[in-house]
Parts: C-alpha cells; sequence; structure tokens
C-alpha cells in the first residue's frame, strides 16, 4: 500500500470514529460507562450511582455539591413514577449514563430515564412460578441490584441469580443458587467484583439452615467458589481448614439443626487489599441452648469473615458475638475508609451490627481498635479491647427461662444503611431503640434435640418464643438518626425519628444528609450539626434509601417510597400506627432537584386497618389454641397476633376470613398467588378450621381494645 492509500485508510479511519464519537456526543454527552472494577472504585465519579453504596468503600457518599446546605430549601420534585402494582419497596436504585435501574415487588427490574422516569424496560423473572412453595418463607422485597460490565444482576425471592443485558432488559443466564427442597430465599443484593458476582441468602427461621455465599462467573453464571459460614457433620468431612478450625467451637449434633450463619446482606470488596467481606448471621435456631447445648463460640455467626475473592479462601475473621443467642447478626453494611487514629492512618472497617456496639477494626488484620455502644444495652457491659471479646452479663442468655435484653431482635441497627462522610468524618445511622422479652419457658428443649427431631422446611422455628417488643428508651423515643464520630469514638449529634423502623442514609459534599422517614417524610439535615434544612412530605412510609446523581448539569435525588421490610411485616401495633394500611396508598420512584416543578399527587390519608366485629361467628376457644400454632406459619407476613403492619393485609379486617369457602379459596386454594400469597394445599379443613377462630378471637379483641379506648378517651 502506498503512502497516499494509506493516508486515505487512515482519514476514512479517523472520520468514522469522529462521526461516532460526534453521535455519543450529541446523546449521552460522554462515551459509555465502563462498570467494571475502575468504575466501582472511583470515588470522584460524581454523575452516576454504580453499586448499592455508590462505590466499592460503601460510604454512600457523593462528592456532589450542586446541592448543598445553602440552597437546598430551593428542592422540589423534579418528577416521579407511579407504581400502582407494587408493595414494600426497599432497594438502591442504580444510575449509569443517565439510566435508572431499580427492582420492586416480586423481583421485577425496571429501567428508566434518569431525567423523566420514563420506563426503558421492563425485565419479570417470574418469581411466582418459580417458587413454589417457597413462597411461604422470606418476604416479597428486594435490597438492590448489581451492574457490571452492560449487564444487570438480580437476585430472586426464590433463589436464583439472573444476568439482564442492561440496554433491552433481555435474560442473558440464570441459576439457582440453593437447594430448591430447602427453605432459604434471597432478599439481598448481588456484589459484582472482579468478573464475579456473589450472593447469599436468607432462611436462619425456617427448617434446618446452613449459611453459605457463592461467587458465579458474571459472564456466564458458571459457579467459581463457595464458601460455607458453619461447619457441617463431621463425619462428612470438612470442606476447607477453615470449617475444621470452626467445628472445634461448636458442641452437640449441631449440623442437625443448620447451624445457620445465613449471610443476606453486608458484602463489602476492598480493591486496595484484594480481600472480601462477609457479614454472616445469626444461629439456627436461635437460642443456642438446643443448637451448641455445651456453649462455644460457634464460629462463624455473627461475624466479618475475610475471604480471598478470587478463590474464596478464608483469611481472617473477627466475632461481634460469641455463642449468639439473641439474633444479633452482623448482616449489616461494612463501610470502608482511612481514619487517623492516634496519629497513624489505618485502613479501617466500620461496622454497626445488630448488637448495639460501633466497631472499628484494621481491614488488614482483622484487629480490633475500637468498639462503642451506640444504644441502650444490657446484654454486655462493654468489648474488651485486647481479646477483642463482649463482656457478657450472664442473664442476658435468659438462663432461667426468661431475660428481657437490649437490643431488640431489631437490632440497634438493623440493614438499613448507614453512610459516612469523608468531609465531617461522621458515620450517619439509622438506629432503633427498642427492647425485646426472650423466653423458652415452656419450650420443650430435650425434644429438640432428640435424635428423632426433624427440621420442617417451611415452619418458623426459632427455639424461644417470638420476642415481645418492649421501650428502651424513657422519653419513648424508638428511632433516631445519629452521627456517629469513629475516630473520638463519641456520638457528634442525634435526632428523635418517628417510629423504630426508619431507612437507610445519603451523604453527600454539599455537607447534606437525607434521609427518608417510616412516617412518609424525606428530610436533609446540615452534616455537621445534624440541624434540619429541609423535608418533602411524600404521604406513604419510606423505607428505602435515596441516591443522587448528575445528568446534563443537573443534580438530582432519587429514592423508591414504600413502606416495607420486616418491620412493615412483623412490626404489629406499633409499625401499623403509621397507617400505610395494604393497599391504601401507591408506591412511588420520585426524584427531586433545585428546578424541580413537578406536583406529586397527593396519597390517600394514613388508614389504619381496624378489626371487625362479627357476633354470629362464636369463636372456640380450643379451636384458637391450636389456630395459634397455625399461624406461626402466617406472622411473617400478616405480623405477630394477627396485627399486620402494612406488609399483607390485616386479617383481623377481613371479611373473607367469615366465610368458610372463601377463606379456603385463598388459604388452600392459592387464588391470590400472584400477589405473592402462597397456597398452602395440604391444610385440612380443621386446620383451616382453627386458623379463622385465631384470627377471629384476635379481631376480637382488637374490636375490645378499640372500644375501651373510646371509653376513656371520652372521660374528663
Amino acid at each position: 500500500m502506498n503512502r497516499s492509500a494509506r493516508w486515505a485508510g487512515q482519514f476514512r479511519s479517523s472520520l468514522l470514529a469522529s462521526f461516532a464519537a460526534s453521535l455519543l456526543l450529541a446523546g449521552c454527552g460522554k462515551a459509555p460507562t465502563v462498570v467494571n472494577d475502575a468504575a466501582l472504585a472511583d470515588e470522584a465519579n460524581a454523575n452516576d450511582w454504580l453499586a448499592f453504596g455508590r462505590t466499592y468503600s460503601e460510604q454512600r457518599f457523593s462528592p456532589l455539591a450542586q446541592i448543598n446546605d445553602q440552597n437546598v430549601g430551593k428542592l422540589g420534585v423534579d418528577w416521579y413514577l407511579d407504581l400502582p402494582n407494587d408493595r414494600g419497596l426497599v432497594s438502591t436504585p442504580l444510575v449509569v449514563d443517565g439510566l435508572m435501574y431499580f427492582v420492586a415487588s416480586l423481583n421485577v427490574v425496571r429501567a428508566v430515564d434518569a431525567t423523566t422516569g420514563k420506563v426503558n424496560w421492563t425485565y419479570d423473572p417470574k418469581v411466582v412460578e418459580h417458587a413454589g412453595n417457597r413462597l411461604r418463607v422470606g418476604w416479597d422485597h428486594s435490597r438492590g441490584i448489581a451492574f457490571w460490565n452492560g449487564k444487570v444482576y438480580v437476585a430472586t425471592w426464590d433463589g436464583r441469580l439472573n444476568a439482564v443485558d442492561a440496554t433491552n432488559g433481555r435474560e442473558l443466564w440464570s441459576t439457582m443458587t440453593v437447594d430448591p427442597e430447602k427453605a432459604l430465599y434471597i432478599t439481598g443484593a448481588p456484589k459484582v467484583f472482579k468478573g464475579k458476582v456473589l450472593i447469599g441468602n436468607g432462611g436462619t427461621e425456617n427448617g434446618a439452615a446452613r449459611g453459605y455465599v457463592t461467587a458465579y462467573d458474571a459472564e456466564t453464571g458458571k459457579q467459581a467458589w463457595r464458601f460455607f459460614i458453619v461447619p457441617g457433620n463431621p463425619a462428612d468431612g470438612f470442606e476447607n481448614p477453615a470449617m475444621e478450625m470452626a467445628a472445634k467451637t461448636w458442641t452437640g449434633e449441631w449440623w442437625r439443626f443448620g447451624g445457620g450463619g445465613n449471610a443476606w446482606h453486608g458484602f463489602t470488596y476492598d480493591p486496595e487489599l484484594n480481600q472480601l467481606y462477609i457479614g454472616t448471621g445469626n444461629g439456627s435456631p436461635w437460642n443456642q441452648k438446643i443448637r451448641s447445648p455445651g456453649g462455644g463460640d460457634n464460629l462463624f455467626l455473627s461475624s466479618i469473615v475475610a475471604l480471598n475473592p478470587d478463590n474464596g479462601e478464608y483469611l481472617w475473621h473477627y466475632q461481634t458475638n460469641p455463642g449468639e443467642t439473641w439474633d444479633y447478626n452482623s448482616n449489616m453494611d461494612i463501610v470502608l475508609a482511612d481514619l487517623t487514629i492516634d496519629g497513624k492512618v489505618v485502613k479501617a472497617l466500620m461496622h454497626a451490627p445488630k448488637n448495639g456496639f460501633f466497631y472499628v477494626i484494621d481491614r488488614k488484620t482483622g484487629k480490633l481498635i475500637s468498639a462503642e455502644p451506640i444504644a441502650e444495652m444490657n446484654w454486655a457491659t462493654k468489648v474488651d479491647l485486647t481479646t477483642g471479646r463482649p463482656v457478657e452479663v450472664p442473664a442476658a442468655r435468659y438462663p432461667n427461662g426468661v431475660a428481657t435484653v437490649m437490643p431488640s431482635a431489631f437490632g440497634a441497627h438493623s440493614w438499613h444503611a448507614m453512610s459516612y462522610n469523608p468531609g465531617t468524618g461522621l458515620v450517619y445511622i439509622p438506629t432503633i431503640h427498642v427492647a425485646g422479652v426472650y423466653a423458652d419457658t415452656g419450650i420443650d428443649l430435650a425434644k429438640w434435640r432428640s435424635p428423632d427431631w426433624k427440621a420442617d422446611q417451611l415452619t418458623l422455628g426459632v427455639g424461644i418464643h417470638w420476642p415481645s417488643p418492649l421501650p428502651a428508651r424513657p422519653d419513648g423515643v424508638f428511632g433516631t438518626l445519629q452521627a456517629w464520630d469513629p475516630v473520638k469514638k463519641q456520638r457528634a449529634w442525634e435526632v428523635a425519628l418517628p417510629g423504630a423502623w426508619n431507612p437507610g442514609t445519603m451523604t453527600s459534599a454539599g455537607n447534606l444528609v437525607f434521609q427518608g422517614r417510616a412516617d412518609g417524610t424525606l428530610v436533609a439535615y446540615q452534616a455537621g450539626t445534624g440541624k434540619e434544612l429541609w423535608q418533602s412530605k411524600l404521604g406513604l412510609g419510606i423505607s428505602a434509601p435515596p441516591v443522587t446523581y448528575s445528568v446534563n448539569g443537573r443534580h438530582y435525588v432519587a429514592l423508591l417510597v414504600g413502606w416495607g421490610g420486616a418491620g412493615a411485616a412483623v412490626g404489629g401495633a406499633g409499625l401499623a400506627a403509621h397507617g400505610w394500611a395494604y393497599g391504601a396508598q401507591t408506591r412511588r420512584l420520585v426524584a427531586f432537584s433545585l428546578e424541580g416543578k413537578a406536583l406529586l399527587p397527593a396519597q390517600p390519608a394514613p388508614v389504619v386497618a381496624e378489626p371487625i366485629g362479627a357476633r354470629d361467628f362464636p369463636v372456640d376457644a380450643g379451636a384458637a389454641d391450636r389456630g395459634a400454632v397455625v399461624f406461626n406459619r402466617c406472622m411473617f407476613c400478616h405480623g405477630a397476633g394477627a396485627v399486620a403492619a402494612g406488609m399483607a393485609p390485616d386479617l383481623r379486617a377481613s371479611t373473607v376470613v367469615l366465610t368458610a369457602s372463601a377463606f379456603a379459596e385463598v388459604v388452600r386454594g392459592g387464588s391470590r398467588k400472584a400477589k405473592g400469597m402462597p397456597p398452602f394445599r395440604e391444610f385440612s379443613d380443621r386446620r383451616l378450621e382453627d386458623l379463622r377462630h385465631y384470627i377471629r378471637q384476635q379481631g376480637e379483641l382488637g374490636v375490645a381494645a378499640a372500644a375501651a379506648a373510646a371509653q376513656t378517651a371520652k372521660k374528663p
């Protein structure tokens, strides 16, 4: 080829490249973002929100400052999207190149224009068709999705991990991550790193659960490695030296009960140290007297476990609750930051699990740096910094059958994400202030330990009575947002919140912290002081954390609005009082900006379900007692004591219960399966009748309580 021909070819190639580049610039203004390790580690990328915690550090901090503490009062609704067929919305949306991706009820994923809310595509993984009887366990919500190399990853209620083409919503591959015969489910967001996608599962409370996490090839879905969290039967051999080590910390025949440890949330990848941190779950069953009757630390329950991300090999661990017996899991988020402590820069890991302590740990080695209480507690007096172990109060283990313990099983901090602002040096934590009554009186512990005991894979079984919640603070405050200084090891500021079940936080370089609230209000606080600067009433309880992003120079704050999560399921009367009764208000995705002028349609007023009386339905006390046992299968959605907090209908107010045939059509026939109500086809007529009598008994008690309250209100 001569020089002129070569030049002509180069010119044509250059022209085509310029034309392609001009198309990109005319469209989104830049080349498409390749979401990979470099992108997910890039703290400077202010435009996108690429992962659950925005970046690998899980700080939920944005460098955007266009919206700041001086102008946040001008925020208005920019756009919204109604989601009338959805229910509990708790997830973190992702934003990539002006498109927003989010997961809603039954794991349906949508991609929408992040500047208008217009739906680009919808992906339905057909959860109801795949789940079968496993609809009876878990919940109809998901904490989020993951994005990698042009693919969206969603883990489903029924245990699958699916990869979807980000351009059109087409399913690329699907793999089952659990044994379909076991009562395992997924509510957590997948974690992507180094060409792999990681997922765990829930199910500690249903059957004999042995937790694990699995990494899959992000391009093919082929399993790369699996790490079990607790050891199995020693007679079967151990998968690795870590399991052999862990087995020495268990007693009895723990493997018959599964052991637990299920890791359903709390995964962080550290690209700097090439380590993967897993927050692990509580014991299965909760009661250690059953699963490990001779005591022991029960590794790796309630721990942070560091793994080699390339092969899943154990590196180190730190256990927050040795011999866990209160549902004090460590599945809460794990946040990475470099902290200057005693004049030295420490590669730190920050963690606030259920047990009420805030931990700062050297993430290179797992060595404890500090652990201080962030809420009321009486199960321990402190954490010994020399040994790293909590100094327990023996009476908290309910040795005589009952104990009132703080925090409750809801934890001082649940899965609602905390955030960290490098500018203020503070961590912003949604905190719960509730105690719990733990009791195993009347439970035949010997029967559980009998060789004849077999786990029912679809029945709630924790080895204690379901803990009754109690106030933990004399001022009656059940929830707060607090700013914690991890270096000074003290609270910087705190504000009271409505109720106990308040969502996660997001912070920004604009000296702001955003948090929704259980009363349906989105609030912006000054990050350094906690001063409230702005709020917007959205007319429905918020359970999802906000995100922030920028498109074409406009800065947005967005979040899903839809009351959900475990608190909206089993929270009982306290959370039902908010008025977010099942189906009463419309779920939405709402975005705000400084330029926002949209009018958000008003929501229906809060509605608290009112139990109905039925004089023509006399309650049989014996049948109701039997029905109370059956209702244990129902309480995870319909609420303890049949008092629904909003995730499912309040059956005390349902006319369906009054007619045997209508009740059977729903419960046994599965007529509402499409909405997530599983069929119980094995229920006999007598069992259905017992269940009806229990529900009606609770309904009549509710009617009587309401009448008494009304009478008291009339008195001068």
